[in-house]
């Protein structure tokens, strides 16, 4: 089983070897998706009937069973036609599955005898590595794993990104940049191109333009409010959630992150009264390494019943926010005092 880094899938590329079988796993999500439309684009640049060719099935919505269907399908006046199966999962806990055991047989007869004018291209959300239909995709197909972009590779991007957007700037300002949006290449990407619009005329894109523009995203991506809340620290809790709207961040944004760590704890106590290890729990909510300890702790401590009842207050504020007079900040502040 050989996975492909980044720098792998784009030297052949550059070398214009396209494989008839692709899958693109990992939790950096826009630099996957940009992958998945380089290689539709080097297949399809001399297209003539374009909309003929190019197919994308979600398996969140159709079966695996319509993906390889298309792919089977011959290219209408043209060489080959490209196939894009996404919201792929194969996950630690199998009723998350959207390709099945059931799905092997059918899967490993494509794979191991492709379409010749087919590119078959798997996004997946979520790939459990040990499991059997995981280790058949990857032993079948040109597989690159995008794992999040460590700082001077988050730098460099930056770098590269406003020589293509005709800006300049220093490598203090870029690590700055980095500094307070984090490893999201998407968030990047997104406030680069705000500050490229801000440092018109100059085309200049200063330290200080970075701290006027630029918002804290960094702290939506950590376990700070999550833990206040558990604490029940009141005050520490309000002091967290003033700093991150204060910082920019939409009150459903942030409603969106509390959902989505209470929810990942739930499953995580869940599996652990199952009996089920660390390193199970790990693969099914995709801890990072730095936060995993507090999150175990913080999952272990709290009963499931506390869960169940916070998951539910969030469902009726995010109701609230979308149907209220009250305003959406007034409406998480409230939400907050409750829950600490």
């Amino acid at each position: 089983m050989k996975i492909l880094a980044r720098q792998d899938l784009r030297n052949q590329l550059k070398q214009n070897e396209i494989a008839p079988v692709y899958l693109l796993f990992g939790s950096e999500t826009y630099l996957r998706n940009l992958a998945a439309k380089t290689i539709t684009e080097l297949v399809l640049k001399e297209s003539q009937l374009r909309e003929f060719n190019e197919t994308e099935i979600s398996l969140n919505h159709d079966e695996l069973k319509s993906a390889i269907a298309s792919a089977e399908q011959l290219p209408m006046m043209d060489s080959r036609r490209v196939v894009l199966a996404t919201d792929v999962v194969v996950s630690a806990v199998k009723t998350r599955d959207n390709i099945s055991e059931e799905d092997e047989e059918f899967l490993k007869s494509y794979l191991t005898n492709p379409s010749e004018s087919s590119v078959l291209i798997f996004v997946a959300d979520e790939l459990d590595k040990r499991r059997k239909i995981s280790k058949l995709l990857l032993n079948n197909s040109v597989a690159v794993e995008f794992k999040p972009l460590q700082e001077n590779e988050l730098v460099y991007w930056a770098k590269d990104k406003c020589r293509e957007l005709k800006v300049d700037s220093d490598e203090k300002a870029l690590r700055h940049l980095v500094g307070l949006v984090g490893d999201d290449v998407r968030k990047l990407t997104n406030e680069i191109e705000k500050l490229v619009t801000a440092a018109m005329p100059d085309k200049y894109i200063s330290y200080e333009l970075v701290d006027a523009i630029v918002p804290n995203t960094r702290d939506l991506d950590n376990f700070q409010l999550t833990n206040q809340l558990l604490a029940n620290n009141k005050s520490g809790a309000l002091r967290v959630m003033k700093k991150i709207l204060d910082d920019g961040a939409e009150p459903l944004m942030l409603l969106g992150l509390l959902s989505y760590n209470f929810h990942r704890l739930f499953v995580a106590k869940e599996m652990m009264e199952r009996g089920l290890g660390e390193k199970e729990v790990h693969a099914a909510v995709r801890l990072p390494y730095r936060e995993r300890g507090e999150f175990l702790t913080s999952a272990r401590r709290t009963k499931k019943d506390t869960f169940s009842y916070i998951l539910k207050r969030l469902a009726k504020t995010d109701y609230e926010i979308k149907t209220s007079v009250a305003t959406p900040r007034l409406q998480i502040e409230l939400l907050v005092c409750e829950l600490a």
